[in-house]
């Protein structure tokens, strides 16, 4: 059996929207689901994990300061000599496309994991709310999403990331962050808002379990939040986990997710009926599961890494996919 995900060493993160929308699933179950009591709700991140590819590249590369530009602007932020913010911006300023035009080049140059789409019909057939998470910016993950997926299917995707203004003419690109600190978010503030608003249990007795997908140490505030953690593998999260002992299961494509999470949701009806605490439960997944209920999927953003995942954050934590052949998961 694969490791549940029991991470140490919890990290702050901060929440981009208190308000719960209504959920956009079927209350009534689908002749596909399986069938269990406990709520399974998922967080993924976007670049390298959903898509193999880096949005905000793509277009720079092709539309904005070019890669070699881009190649100083990362090593800012690695060095500490610019904030992720400021370099953010300059990135997203140095666009001179329209919108429309600018996601041509994305169609083309993005790659969605072969088994994504039937991985999200999996959560739609099982009411799993699944939710995007991402340091991008709001307009275009919804394009891209629409685009792929279908406008149907993609407005089951709940995303929390930053906004954007965007000109007619394409002149101006500019993002609208959630805060105004040097990486865009408070932490602090979001975590007294989300623990003010929050509950620890759903409405029906059932407490959730929370699945989080990602590729990079970036996901890592919010990874550590999870039940479940899922890395992809061959990239800095997995080598990451394996580094400092933190527990996870390793994924090629979204077909490997499926089948853990079918496997955990069928064991844990086996072992809990769906009540209570997960059969893999981690006590660091309460911040998330507070603000979820019954009927809600619930919005989160991931916070700002920790001192040493700062480095990460941009792009090479969202790195194109290489696989590697070494790399042992850990067991719990």
């Amino acid at each position: 059996m694969a490791p549940s995900a029991v991470i140490p060493q919890p990290l702050d993160f901060s929440k981009a929207d208190l308000k719960v929308p209504k959920s956009t699933f079927n209350d009534n179950a689908s002749p596909n689901s399986i069938g269990t009591k406990r709520k399974i709700i998922c967080f993924s991140d976007f670049d390298g994990t959903i898509f193999m590819q880096d949005t905000g590249h793509v277009l720079f590369d092709s539309h904005g300061c070019g890669p070699e530009r881009r190649e100083v602007l990362d090593q800012q932020i690695k060095t500490g000599e610019r904030s992720f913010k400021e370099v953010s911006e300059e990135m997203w300023g140095s666009l001179n496309v329209p919108f429309d035009d600018g996601f041509e080049v994305m169609k083309t140059a993005l790659e969605i994991d072969v088994d994504f789409q039937k991985f999200h019909r999996f959560c739609i057939d099982n009411s799993i709310p699944f939710n995007v998470i991402s340091a991008g910016l709001k307009p275009i993950l919804r394009r891209v999403l629409d685009q792929f997926l279908g406008e149907e299917d993609s407005a089951h995707i709940e995303i929390v990331a930053n906004d954007a203004q965007i000109n007619t003419p394409g002149t101006e690109w500019k993002p609208v962050w959630i805060h105004d600190c040097d990486l865009g978010h408070d932490k602090a503030l979001s975590i007294q808002q989300a623990r003010a608003a929050a509950k620890l249990e759903c409405d029906d007795g059932t407490i959730p379990l929370i699945v989080f997908i990602g590729d990079g140490v970036s996901d890592l505030p919010a990874a550590r939040q999870a039940d479940i953690l899922f890395a992809r593998r061959g990239l800095r999260l997995e080598e990451y986990c394996i580094e400092n002992k933190i527990a996870y299961i390793p994924f090629d494509t979204f077909a490997d997710i499926q089948k853990e999470v079918e496997a955990i949701m069928r064991d844990d009806q086996q072992k809990t009926g769906g009540l209570g605490l997960p059969a893999r439960s981690n006590p660091r997944a309460n911040i998330w599961r507070r603000i979820s209920s019954r009927n809600a999927i619930p919005l989160y953003l991931a916070a700002t890494p920790a001192r040493e995942e700062k480095m990460f954050l941009w792009p090479e934590a969202f790195s194109e996919y290489q696989p590697k052949e070494q790399g042992i998961p850990l067991t719990a």
